[in-house]
């Protein structure tokens, strides 16, 4: 099973800033997601809560034996949340960030993540398409 994690403001894609995150829901995202891969389960998560975030982290990396990578886009956390940053680092399993639009491209202060660096990979700018790179990358990788 990989798992997705979308942190705060994820859960109005489709209707937020189309111009810069797109016409399509999460949801809808994911229902094609999983058809693209059909031998891999999907479990989706997410959250406007950072503590929500952490402790779903934990449970996946600790408490699921099944959870073989995590995809994560901590959203603005991704920028300052020293504390998703050390829950990432806290769990032995694979976890790639993923960003739907080009952070390096935007405002100043999304230039950083703190996130990022204790991952094994990010995607930035390629849409929702980079959660299905990620996905791919975690399977062919054994995540």
């Amino acid at each position: 099973m990989i798992a997705i994690i979308n942190g705060p403001n994820l859960n109005l894609l489709g209707r937020r800033e189309p111009s810069i995150y797109g016409h399509e829901s999460f949801e809808d995202f994911l229902h094609g997601l999983r058809e693209r891969f059909p031998e891999t389960p999907i479990q989706y998560f997410q959250s406007n809560s950072e503590g929500a975030i952490i402790d779903h982290i934990h449970r996946l990396g600790f408490e699921d034996p099944d959870c073989k990578g995590i995809v994560i886009n901590p959203g603005a956390y991704s920028h300052y949340s020293i504390a998703i940053a050390d829950a990432i680092a806290a769990i032995q399993k694979p976890v790639v960030e993923v960003h739907i639009s080009n952070i390096a491209g935007r405002e100043e202060f999304r230039h950083q993540s703190v996130t990022a660096p204790k991952c094994c990979g990010m995607l930035t700018g390629f849409g929702l398409e980079g959660y299905a790179m990620a996905v791919s990358f975690l399977i062919q990788n054994k995540g």
